[in-house]
Parts: structure tokens; sequence; C-alpha cells
């Protein structure tokens, strides 16, 4: 088999790589614009440019270390798969009213299915099943007090 190419390498071996680096940049695009729906957007200042692209990058790192994680772990859900089932927990707030007009806040994660804590499992992540208050206020017993 003959390669050609207007690369300069020192091999076959060589162009190889530089061939394989190309089909993986490739499939990062692809990424960016399929599971991360990251689409080209046109910015009028430089420095929107870059923070868009910025953000793309760091989609697209978090996307490959979650790739590698679920590898890691032995997982047979790819990094799509697993970001669709866990983009389906669902959290509740709960806000109390107090004495003092202020509000307590409080969040609730629902209970997970059996495959979502299978992936959280994998990937070594517990989540809370409710997240704690900033500050601790007296609730008033009427609730039409706030």
């Amino acid at each position: 088999m003959e390669l050609r190419t207007n690369l300069t390498a020192d091999g076959a071996a060589d162009l190889w790589k530089k061939y394989m680096q190309l089909t993986e940049v490739e499939a990062a695009f692809r990424t960016l614009k399929s599971e991360l729906a990251i689409r080209p957007l046109f910015h009028q200042l430089g420095k929107r440019v870059k923070a868009h692209v910025l953000v793309a990058f760091l989609g697209y790192a978090l996307q490959v270390t979650l790739r590698h994680l679920l590898k890691r772990s032995g997982s047979e859900y790819s990094s799509a798969q697993a970001l669709k089932r866990l983009a389906e927990i669902r959290s509740v707030d709960v806000v109390l009213p107090t004495v003092e007009g202020q509000e307590i806040w409080l969040r609730h994660v629902a209970k997970l299915d059996e495959e979502q804590q299978g992936i959280l499992q994998r990937l070594q992540v517990q989540p809370p099943e409710q997240l704690e208050p900033t500050q601790i206020l007296k609730c008033s017993e009427n609730s039409a007090i706030a």
C-alpha cells in the first residue's frame, strides 16, 4: 500500500500517527456539534469569540474525561448515553417563608432509577439527597406570613 501526502514525515509510522490525530480532531468537532450541541456563532467582538472557544473546549474536555471514566470503570455506556440518562435526574426546590420575612430554599433530588444509580456508582459519584440551606432560620407557622 502506498501513502501519498503533502505532509513531511520521518516514515510511514509517523505519517500514520499524524493521520490518526486528524481523525481525533474531526471526531472532536463532531462531538461538539452533536453530543454537546455547540454550534458556530458569529460573534462581533474578539473576547466573545475567545469565550465561546473556551466554553466549547471545556465542554469537550469534560466529555472526554467522562468517556475515560466510563471506560475505566468497565461501563457499557458511551458518554452520550450516560449524559442522556443523567440529564433525566430531577430535583425540586421547597421554599419556606420565615417569621423574619426571609425564605429558606431546600433542594431535594428525586429518587434515581437503577440505571442512573449504576452509572453514578461506576463514576464513584454520590448525589446528595438534599442540599443544605445556607442559613437556618425559624419558619413561620402561617404560610401567609412572608
